[in-house]
């Protein structure tokens, strides 16, 4: 089981003027930048070890590219059954989705037509297809709102603050080169995965509603 969620938007920011930090010096730097573009990262946490799974790096985030992504990781382990736990996005229920999944699953009926009938049919038909338990493949969706519960994003938020926020790239591949770096020293370093010690009721309570 893998926590799949895009990183998007992620800017190859360029710090013109900066300062390496030094004895009884902070680091220090001035305010003008140059921008190289932005790249999006799709990654897998593995919510067994906590590690980082075939991590995807590019430019867009388009159903096609989704599907190549699961495609991907599902090929670091063919023999496995897989689930990946993402949220509600479109590009997570998309007719390109629901047609992989039939083939890596070795499903061969009908699956209709999108906006006419079968699991085509719409995003809800869509995703009860996807989050079938009888195929190899299939895909668990956080409750509406709730994105925040995939603990990939718990990731995404330790990159932004070790990486993203200070980092400075030159280029586009340099940022890449950069995510993969840290992909792999955290990897390399012992990742701990997430114990969930709160129950629902406590999760509840704290939204300020009474069970």
């Amino acid at each position: 089981m893998v926590s799949c969620d895009e990183k998007t938007g992620m800017q190859a920011v360029e710090r013109l003027g900066r300062q390496p930090m030094a004895r009884g010096r902070p680091e220090r730097v001035e305010s003008w930048y140059r921008r190289h573009g932005t790249l999006c990262l799709t990654a897998n946490l593995d919510l067994a070890t906590g590690q980082v799974v075939a991590p995807t790096l590019q430019r867009t985030r388009t159903n096609v590219d989704f599907v190549d992504h699961v495609a991907r990781t599902v090929a670091t382990d063919q023999g496995a059954r897989w689930i990946f736990v993402v949220d509600n996005l479109d590009t997570h229920r998309s007719e390109e989705l629901v047609r992989w999944v039939a083939a890596a699953s070795d499903v061969h009926a009908d699956l209709g037509r999108k906006w006419k009938e079968g699991a085509l049919r719409n995003r809800a038909s869509r995703g009860a297809f996807l989050s079938d338990p009888a195929h190899r493949v299939r895909f668990a969706y956080t409750p509406r709102h709730c994105s925040w519960l995939n603990e990939v994003e718990r990731w995404f938020s330790k990159l932004a603050r070790s990486l993203l926020r200070r980092g400075s790239f030159s280029s586009r591949d340099d940022l890449a080169a950069q995510v993969q770096a840290y992909i792999a020293y955290y990897n390399a370093v012992g990742p701990r995965p997430h114990k969930w010690r709160a129950n629902a009721d406590d999760l509840l309570r704290k939204m300020g509603i009474e069970t």
